[in-house]
């Protein structure tokens, strides 16, 4: 697996959006100004989560998890947004239920395997107790970024 960018430039704190699509729409922007993805990158994404949602019920705070194809994307990379207020996302596996988000980690996989082994690696932060608390609180993208690239193994 190459390597994968997680740098204080990919995490956005406190983003605003009146919805799941404008927050997208930012973060796509943000990884296809720092050349990590293709113009057709933010299209593609948009257009895969209205298709296959990705927000998870996860406690104390929603997730999602918006990726899409690999042709899509120059570098591999992760964004990830603290969001200051939850936008409503569908939930994975779901056709109507919603939840509301308030952090995004937005995948750019340059090989289709990397991209489930990612999520799997998500899933473990998901789940560990407290990890959701310190994302959201902290300050400093810094912070954010040595606590995920530890736990993803970066």
């Amino acid at each position: 697996m190459s390597a994968i960018a997680l740098d204080e430039e990919l995490i956005l704190l406190n983003l605003d959006g009146k919805d799941k699509l404008e927050v997208i729409s930012k973060m796509a922007n943000n990884l296809q100004k720092l050349g990590y993805v293709k113009e057709s990158y933010k299209d593609a994404i948009i257009a895969r989560e209205k298709v296959f949602a990705t927000g998870l019920p996860t406690s104390p705070y929603g997730v999602a998890i918006p990726h899409t194809d690999i042709e899509h994307v120059n570098k591999p990379a992760i964004c990830v947004a603290c969001l200051s207020q939850p936008v409503d996302f569908v939930i994975m596996g779901e056709k109507n239920e919603e939840v509301p988000v308030r952090i995004i980690f937005m995948l750019a996989m340059k090989e289709q395997h990397a991209q489930l082994g990612m999520l799997q690696k998500l899933m473990k932060i998901l789940q560990e107790k407290g990890a959701l608390e310190k994302i959201i609180k902290a300050h400093d993208s810094v912070d954010i970024k040595d606590f995920i690239r530890k736990r993803l193994e970066l």
